[in-house]
């Protein structure tokens, strides 16, 4: 799958696709049944499938406070799109310069002449352009002028009214992680690249692995049971997710200690799986009261996942 970020990179090439426009945050069920019908359409026309996101998303450049939690980066989004069968992934910046496009110069500037688009499919409560002034009645017009299609992703949906980003971070906050499965159509997990943290865990025998959360807000806060990804192999963990305020943190991080595992995991990609969450994050009096928490974390998430699982899982099950 081709990354295109950015409008300066689109080039006479890009013109002529079969294109999608929205969020995709999760790539979800009701995302893929989107995404199979519109890769039907592009071979039928035989023409490239092209998906198109906003990075970051509009909520989080107005609205960043209100703007809602994450499922997945724009890496994620990437990879899941590719596993899809999609052509090609274009990224636009989108910042107040660009929230102040006309809704016409939207549709003539880059629809028609960058991309020449001869299928859109989007919902019907899309906006876009200076104050969302542009919505889907508009694009139908546009289309019978343009001759091009334009479709509603309802009318691509079957019976998957239900899935939606919003359903699924609601299982997530609340902890029901199997129904969230079931929408994703995988288990949710959060990757990212280990960075070298205050290295405080090792000092009281709980080495972490330290991941920063490359999102506006994290859909998850709290202390969970987990399990680790590393390449092929799978671990149990026990991982902590907020801002660590015992120790004045600020920054909202993934911490996961990793069980049986020793090794330099410093500018490695993981997967975090959350299986089960043990308590909220707190504040504790002391790095003491800390430690003796942590101990009892730990030997809590263990108890949980050997319940759950036979054993340390050593492969990954593809």
């Amino acid at each position: 799958m081709e990354l295109v970020r950015g409008v300066h990179n689109l080039s006479a090439k890009h013109t002529g696709c079969v294109l999608t426009i929205g969020k995709f945050d999760g790539v979800h069920l009701g995302h893929q049944a989107v995404l199979k019908r519109l890769k039907q359409k592009a071979n039928e026309m035989q023409l490239p499938s092209a998906v198109m996101v906003f990075e970051p998303q509009p909520e989080e450049v107005f609205a960043p406070i209100d703007a809602p939690a994450r499922l997945s980066t724009l890496r994620d989004k990437a990879t899941l799109l590719a596993e899809q069968g999609i052509d090609r992934l274009i990224c636009i910046r989108f910042d107040k310069r660009f929230a102040a496009l006309s809704p016409e110069a939207f549709i003539r500037d880059l629809l028609v002449e960058k991309l020449g688009i001869q299928y859109l499919v989007v919902g019907d409560d899309f906006r876009f352009g200076r104050k969302r002034a542009g919505d889907f009645a508009m694009l139908l017009d546009a289309g019978k002028r343009e001759q091009f299609d334009v479709v509603n992703t309802a009318s691509f949906r079957l019976h998957d009214s239900r899935i939606s980003s919003t359903a699924i971070r609601e299982s997530i906050e609340q902890n029901e992680f199997e129904i969230a499965h079931e929408m994703l159509g995988r288990p949710f997990s959060i990757s990212g690249k280990v960075i070298h943290g205050n290295k405080k865990g090792r000092t009281i025998g709980f080495p972490t692995a330290n991941v920063l959360l490359n999102r506006c807000r994290s859909p998850l806060q709290g202390v969970f049971a987990v399990t680790v990804t590393l390449g092929t192999i799978r671990y149990f963990g026990v991982a902590n997710i907020g801002s660590r305020p015992t120790i004045d943190g600020t920054r909202v991080q993934l911490e996961v200690h990793i069980f049986k595992y020793s090794g330099d995991l410093y500018g490695k990609r993981i997967d975090v799986t959350p299986i089960s969450k043990i308590r909220d994050e707190i504040k504790f009096n002391s790095f003491d009261e800390l430690k003796k928490q942590i101990s009892l974390d730990a030997e809590k998430a263990l108890t949980l996942l050997t319940a759950l699982f036979d054993d340390v899982i050593t492969e990954s099950e593809n």
